[in-house]
């Protein structure tokens, strides 16, 4: 099947009042594991990958291999650059035949990232791609996209109310308390700030550093209108913690099959974890 748009799930998942799971695909057996939890579902998914994944892999092997996984099935993926903090960064992206991108310009000025924004939304509307982006700090670290958490600072709904008015994007990352990478406590997310972006801008919500978040704060976000989940140290604390696993059992074992294989069917199982989770197990 061909790749859709973020915006087009997001349409759907609005519909049905579910959020769809947005998994980092940072290599071939983990894009596969994120394709078999969602058909073994019937569940829509996004895969998405960092700036770091892309520096890692390369954009060609990437769009690949996800276009690959995409054809095998009969099953709606989108393809989705995650923390895109360059303008050249987000075309080449859009160019590599990308489906939605996120330009994140949190760091920046707020109407310069308006400014931005609206750049990267002019040219990826034109080709039938969708626009991601953020307000707001979310703590942690993820790739080469850090915060210290001391300065993680919170979405403010009249502020994230104006850029959307502004900007017209498809969807919008906001900052309510997770973290991006491990977590050093449990969270506590500001439901009462997601309610106010929510009703402020009347667009799909997207979470970012979920992993770690408890379930029933999941289940309440998306009651609130969070439509996209994004699971990334889930995924490699299950793929890493399963080679680890299979290392023990045989130290001299040499063929990488034998490791990533099992690595990935733990990938399998906490992303199946995650679609049931979101809602959107059994939506196609």
């Amino acid at each position: 099947m061909a790749l859709v748009p973020v915006a087009d799930l997001l349409v759907q998942a609005e519909k049905g009042g579910y959020a769809v799971g947005a998994f980092n695909a940072n290599n071939m057996e983990i894009v596969q594991a994120i394709m078999e939890a969602a058909r073994l579902e019937k569940a829509p998914v996004i895969m998405q990958a960092s700036q770091g994944a892309i520096q890692y892999a390369g954009l060609d092997f990437i769009t690949g291999m996800v276009k690959i996984a995409a054809g095998d099935e009969d099953i709606p993926v989108a393809l989705h650059l995650d923390h895109g903090t360059s303008f050249e960064q987000v075309i080449r992206c859009i160019r590599g035949g990308f489906t939605s991108v996120m330009y994140d310009g949190s760091k920046l000025p707020l109407e310069e990232n308006i400014a931005i924004t609206k750049k990267v939304i002019e040219i990826a509307r034109a080709v039938g791609v969708s626009v991601e982006a953020e307000l707001g700090k979310i703590g942690g670290t993820e790739d080469n996209v850090s915060v210290d958490e001391r300065e993680a600072m919170f979405t403010d709904p009249e502020e994230a109310r104006y850029f959307v008015e502004q900007t017209g994007v498809d969807s919008l990352a906001v900052a309510i308390g997770t973290a991006h990478g491990q977590y050093k406590g449990e969270p506590r997310l500001d439901f009462d700030r997601l309610a106010k972006i929510r009703q402020l801008t009347n667009i799909p919500i997207v979470l970012h550093g979920s992993s770690g978040v408890p379930d029933d704060q999941i289940r309440k976000a998306i009651s609130l209108g969070v439509r996209k989940v994004n699971i990334d140290t889930n995924i490699r604390e299950a793929f890493v913690g399963k080679m680890r696993e299979e290392l023990a059992k045989n130290e001299r074992e040499i063929d990488p099959r034998k490791i990533l294989g099992p690595a990935r069917e733990a990938a399998v199982e906490i992303i199946r974890e995650k679609i049931r989770l979101f809602g959107s197990a059994g939506r196609i």
